[in-house]
Protein backbone atom coordinates (compact mmCIF):
# COMPACT_ATOMS: atom_id res chain seq x y z
CA UNK A 1 0.00 0.00 0.00
CA UNK A 2 2.93 2.46 1.07
CA UNK A 3 4.59 1.85 -2.58
CA UNK A 4 1.47 1.94 -4.51
CA UNK A 5 1.12 5.76 -2.78
CA UNK A 6 4.35 6.80 -2.96
CA UNK A 7 5.08 5.33 -6.39
CA UNK A 8 5.95 8.63 -8.59
CA UNK A 9 9.06 8.92 -5.24
CA UNK A 10 12.32 7.26 -5.84
CA UNK A 11 12.78 6.01 -3.12
CA UNK A 12 14.31 1.99 -3.12
CA UNK A 13 12.52 -0.19 -0.97
CA UNK A 14 15.70 -2.99 -1.68
CA UNK A 15 18.03 -3.72 0.97
CA UNK A 16 15.42 -2.36 3.41
CA UNK A 17 15.89 -3.66 7.09
CA UNK A 18 12.50 -6.03 8.02
CA UNK A 19 12.75 -4.56 11.48
CA UNK A 20 12.09 -0.98 10.07
CA UNK A 21 9.48 -2.70 7.35
CA UNK A 22 7.81 -4.16 10.96
CA UNK A 23 8.18 -0.64 12.60
CA UNK A 24 6.77 1.54 9.61
CA UNK A 25 4.03 -0.97 8.78
CA UNK A 26 2.89 -1.12 12.77
CA UNK A 27 2.88 2.58 13.39
CA UNK A 28 0.84 3.03 10.31
CA UNK A 29 -1.47 0.63 11.14
CA UNK A 30 -1.85 1.60 14.99
CA UNK A 31 -1.13 5.67 14.47
CA UNK A 32 1.41 5.12 17.54
CA UNK A 33 5.33 4.34 17.28
CA UNK A 34 5.28 3.52 21.37
CA UNK A 35 2.21 0.87 20.13
CA UNK A 36 3.91 -0.81 17.02
CA UNK A 37 7.43 -1.28 19.95
CA UNK A 38 4.93 -2.78 22.30
CA UNK A 39 3.69 -5.21 19.41
CA UNK A 40 7.84 -6.03 18.67
CA UNK A 41 8.49 -6.23 22.00
CA UNK A 42 5.80 -8.71 22.78
CA UNK A 43 6.66 -10.84 18.81
CA UNK A 44 10.16 -11.00 19.78
CA UNK A 45 9.76 -11.67 23.51
CA UNK A 46 11.85 -8.66 24.92
CA UNK A 47 12.02 -9.00 28.79
CA UNK A 48 9.12 -7.41 30.13
CA UNK A 49 12.13 -5.75 32.74
CA UNK A 50 13.28 -3.81 29.38
CA UNK A 51 12.40 -0.61 28.65
CA UNK A 52 12.04 0.65 24.75
CA UNK A 53 11.29 4.72 24.02
CA UNK A 54 10.80 6.53 21.17
CA UNK A 55 12.89 9.15 21.12
CA UNK A 56 10.59 11.12 19.38
CA UNK A 57 6.51 10.63 19.35
CA UNK A 58 5.11 11.97 16.20
CA UNK A 59 3.45 10.63 12.88
CA UNK A 60 4.57 13.38 10.58
CA UNK A 61 7.00 12.31 8.43
CA UNK A 62 10.63 13.35 9.28
CA UNK A 63 13.38 12.69 6.81
CA UNK A 64 17.17 12.12 8.58
CA UNK A 65 19.47 14.81 6.32
CA UNK A 66 22.74 15.74 7.25
CA UNK A 67 25.72 18.52 6.30
CA UNK A 68 29.25 17.62 5.31
CA UNK A 69 32.06 20.40 5.83
CA UNK A 70 32.21 20.80 2.25
CA UNK A 71 28.76 22.20 2.89
CA UNK A 72 27.13 19.18 0.18
CA UNK A 73 23.60 18.25 2.10
CA UNK A 74 22.85 14.64 1.75
CA UNK A 75 19.38 13.37 2.44
CA UNK A 76 18.05 10.05 3.94
CA UNK A 77 19.47 7.58 6.09
CA UNK A 78 20.78 5.09 3.51
CA UNK A 79 22.14 7.88 1.37
CA UNK A 80 24.20 9.06 4.23
CA UNK A 81 25.42 5.66 5.45
CA UNK A 82 25.19 2.87 2.78
CA UNK A 83 23.95 4.13 -0.67
CA UNK A 84 22.97 1.38 -3.16
CA UNK A 85 22.78 3.74 -6.39
CA UNK A 86 19.08 1.62 -6.98
CA UNK A 87 21.15 -1.26 -7.65
CA UNK A 88 20.17 -4.99 -5.54
CA UNK A 89 23.70 -5.32 -3.95
CA UNK A 90 23.58 -6.71 -0.27
CA UNK A 91 24.02 -4.10 1.97
CA UNK A 92 27.45 -4.16 3.70
CA UNK A 93 28.38 -1.26 6.17
CA UNK A 94 31.64 -1.67 5.98
CA UNK A 95 33.46 2.09 5.20
CA UNK A 96 35.65 0.09 1.78
CA UNK A 97 32.27 -1.29 0.41
CA UNK A 98 30.68 2.07 -0.91
CA UNK A 99 31.74 5.47 -2.38
CA UNK A 100 33.46 7.56 1.09
CA UNK A 101 32.02 10.79 1.55
CA UNK A 102 33.26 13.68 -0.41
CA UNK A 103 33.84 15.50 3.15
CA UNK A 104 33.03 14.89 6.62
CA UNK A 105 29.75 14.96 8.41
CA UNK A 106 29.55 18.24 10.29
CA UNK A 107 26.10 17.87 11.59
CA UNK A 108 22.75 15.83 11.37
CA UNK A 109 19.46 17.41 11.27
CA UNK A 110 15.18 16.27 10.71
CA UNK A 111 13.94 17.29 7.90
CA UNK A 112 10.12 17.57 6.56
CA UNK A 113 7.95 19.68 4.01
CA UNK A 114 6.92 21.52 7.03
CA UNK A 115 10.19 23.03 7.38
CA UNK A 116 10.57 26.94 7.06
CA UNK A 117 14.05 27.07 5.73
CA UNK A 118 16.04 26.24 2.53
CA UNK A 119 16.52 22.86 3.70
CA UNK A 120 12.96 21.88 5.45
CA UNK A 121 14.38 21.92 8.76
CA UNK A 122 12.19 21.13 11.75
CA UNK A 123 13.39 20.71 15.41
CA UNK A 124 11.85 18.22 17.07
CA UNK A 125 11.08 17.47 20.93
CA UNK A 126 12.54 14.71 22.28
CA UNK A 127 9.72 12.70 23.79
CA UNK A 128 8.98 13.53 27.60
CA UNK A 129 9.12 10.07 28.52
CA UNK A 130 12.75 9.71 27.35
CA UNK A 131 13.82 12.86 29.77
CA UNK A 132 11.50 11.54 32.45
CA UNK A 133 13.70 8.15 32.45
CA UNK A 134 17.17 10.10 31.72
CA UNK A 135 16.15 12.16 35.06
CA UNK A 136 16.32 8.86 37.12
CA UNK A 137 18.91 5.98 35.41
CA UNK A 138 21.96 5.54 37.33
CA UNK A 139 24.06 5.32 33.93
CA UNK A 140 23.95 7.10 30.54
CA UNK A 141 25.69 5.11 27.64
CA UNK A 142 25.96 5.86 24.13
CA UNK A 143 25.97 2.67 22.74
CA UNK A 144 27.74 1.39 19.27
CA UNK A 145 26.60 1.74 16.22
CA UNK A 146 26.60 4.14 13.30
CA UNK A 147 27.48 7.45 14.99
CA UNK A 148 25.58 9.68 12.30
CA UNK A 149 22.60 7.84 11.32
CA UNK A 150 22.05 6.25 15.05
CA UNK A 151 23.79 7.91 17.81
CA UNK A 152 23.26 11.66 16.75
CA UNK A 153 19.97 11.53 15.64
CA UNK A 154 18.58 11.22 19.62
CA UNK A 155 20.98 13.68 20.75
CA UNK A 156 20.29 16.39 18.06
CA UNK A 157 16.50 16.69 20.09
CA UNK A 158 15.77 19.52 21.98
CA UNK A 159 15.93 18.93 25.67
CA UNK A 160 18.15 15.91 25.16
CA UNK A 161 21.56 17.95 25.61
CA UNK A 162 20.09 19.82 28.90
CA UNK A 163 18.95 16.74 30.88
CA UNK A 164 21.88 14.85 29.83
CA UNK A 165 24.44 17.50 30.83
CA UNK A 166 22.49 17.72 34.25
CA UNK A 167 22.54 14.48 35.29
CA UNK A 168 25.63 14.20 38.04
CA UNK A 169 26.22 10.04 37.04
CA UNK A 170 27.91 7.93 34.78
CA UNK A 171 28.20 9.14 30.96
CA UNK A 172 29.64 6.21 29.22
CA UNK A 173 31.08 6.19 25.43
CA UNK A 174 31.47 2.59 23.89
CA UNK A 175 33.57 3.29 21.21
CA UNK A 176 33.21 1.33 17.96
CA UNK A 177 35.77 -1.69 17.16
CA UNK A 178 35.50 -0.26 13.31
CA UNK A 179 35.15 2.56 11.16
CA UNK A 180 32.64 2.94 8.66
CA UNK A 181 31.35 5.46 6.01
CA UNK A 182 30.36 7.85 8.58
CA UNK A 183 33.24 7.99 10.37
CA UNK A 184 36.37 7.04 8.63
CA UNK A 185 39.06 8.54 9.73
CA UNK A 186 38.03 9.52 12.73
CA UNK A 187 39.57 8.82 16.44
CA UNK A 188 37.73 8.55 19.90
CA UNK A 189 38.40 12.26 20.52
CA UNK A 190 36.65 12.63 16.88
CA UNK A 191 33.99 10.84 18.13
CA UNK A 192 33.43 12.77 21.42
CA UNK A 193 33.35 15.72 19.22
CA UNK A 194 30.52 14.60 17.15
CA UNK A 195 28.14 13.64 20.25
CA UNK A 196 29.24 16.84 22.29
CA UNK A 197 28.25 19.24 19.10
CA UNK A 198 25.09 16.68 18.52
CA UNK A 199 24.06 17.54 22.06
CA UNK A 200 24.46 21.22 22.15
CA UNK A 201 23.25 21.40 18.38
CA UNK A 202 26.29 23.06 17.33
CA UNK A 203 25.42 23.78 14.16
CA UNK A 204 21.71 24.10 14.06
CA UNK A 205 19.71 27.05 14.72
CA UNK A 206 21.25 29.63 16.34
CA UNK A 207 18.60 30.07 18.90
CA UNK A 208 18.46 26.29 20.21
CA UNK A 209 22.39 25.87 20.80
CA UNK A 210 23.82 25.32 23.66
CA UNK A 211 27.70 25.53 24.59
CA UNK A 212 28.47 22.84 27.43
CA UNK A 213 31.65 21.19 27.56
CA UNK A 214 32.68 17.71 26.43
CA UNK A 215 32.74 16.48 29.75
CA UNK A 216 29.69 17.32 31.03
CA UNK A 217 28.33 14.62 28.58
CA UNK A 218 30.91 12.21 28.34
CA UNK A 219 33.25 10.94 31.49
CA UNK A 220 34.36 7.66 30.70
CA UNK A 221 35.05 5.88 27.66
CA UNK A 222 34.87 1.80 27.45
CA UNK A 223 37.32 0.49 24.32
CA UNK A 224 37.51 -2.57 22.70
CA UNK A 225 40.71 -4.27 22.98
CA UNK A 226 42.34 -4.28 19.84
CA UNK A 227 39.91 -2.03 17.95
CA UNK A 228 40.74 0.09 14.72
CA UNK A 229 39.60 2.97 15.83
CA UNK A 230 43.12 5.43 17.22
CA UNK A 231 42.29 6.59 21.13
CA UNK A 232 43.99 9.39 21.39
CA UNK A 233 44.48 9.84 25.51
CA UNK A 234 45.86 13.38 25.36
CA UNK A 235 43.11 14.98 23.29
CA UNK A 236 40.50 13.03 25.40
CA UNK A 237 42.05 14.33 28.27
CA UNK A 238 42.15 18.19 26.99
CA UNK A 239 38.35 17.57 26.57
CA UNK A 240 38.23 16.98 30.37
CA UNK A 241 38.08 12.91 30.17
CA UNK A 242 40.60 10.79 32.04
CA UNK A 243 39.06 7.82 32.83
CA UNK A 244 39.18 5.09 29.40
CA UNK A 245 38.59 1.56 30.55
CA UNK A 246 39.78 -1.14 27.58
CA UNK A 247 37.63 -4.66 27.72
CA UNK A 248 38.03 -7.77 25.59
CA UNK A 249 36.79 -7.88 22.31
CA UNK A 250 35.67 -10.73 19.83
CA UNK A 251 36.21 -10.61 16.43
CA UNK A 252 32.75 -10.94 14.84
CA UNK A 253 33.00 -11.91 11.24
CA UNK A 254 30.23 -9.64 9.69
CA UNK A 255 31.33 -6.36 11.49
CA UNK A 256 34.09 -6.53 12.87
CA UNK A 257 35.93 -6.44 16.96
CA UNK A 258 33.39 -5.60 19.48
CA UNK A 259 33.04 -6.21 23.25
CA UNK A 260 32.95 -9.09 24.87
CA UNK A 261 29.38 -8.81 26.80
CA UNK A 262 30.34 -10.25 30.26
CA UNK A 263 33.43 -8.20 29.94
CA UNK A 264 31.46 -5.13 29.03
CA UNK A 265 28.59 -6.02 31.85
CA UNK A 266 31.20 -6.22 34.50
CA UNK A 267 32.93 -2.74 33.39
CA UNK A 268 30.00 -1.32 33.01
CA UNK A 269 29.02 -2.10 36.64
CA UNK A 270 32.29 -1.18 37.88
CA UNK A 271 32.24 2.05 36.52
CA UNK A 272 28.84 2.62 38.64
CA UNK A 273 30.06 1.37 41.36
CA UNK A 274 33.40 3.09 41.47
CA UNK A 275 31.10 6.47 40.98
CA UNK A 276 28.56 5.96 44.06
CA UNK A 277 31.85 5.22 46.02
Amino acid sequence: MQILRRSSESFCFSNGSIGNFFFAGARIFFQSLDAAIFLFSRVSDIPSESLVLPVISTNDRLTLGCELWDGTIIRGQNEISHPTGGSLQPINKEHASVPTLPSRIKRIFYMSSEGRNLLHEVFPTVNPSVLEQLSKVDCIVYAMGSLFTSVCPSLVLLGTGEIISSRPCPKVLLLNGSHDRETCGLSASGFVTAITDALNRTYGDSHNCLENVPNQYINALVVPRDGDIPVDVQCLASQGIFHVVTVDSVHDPKVGIVFNPKSLIQALADLIADFCE
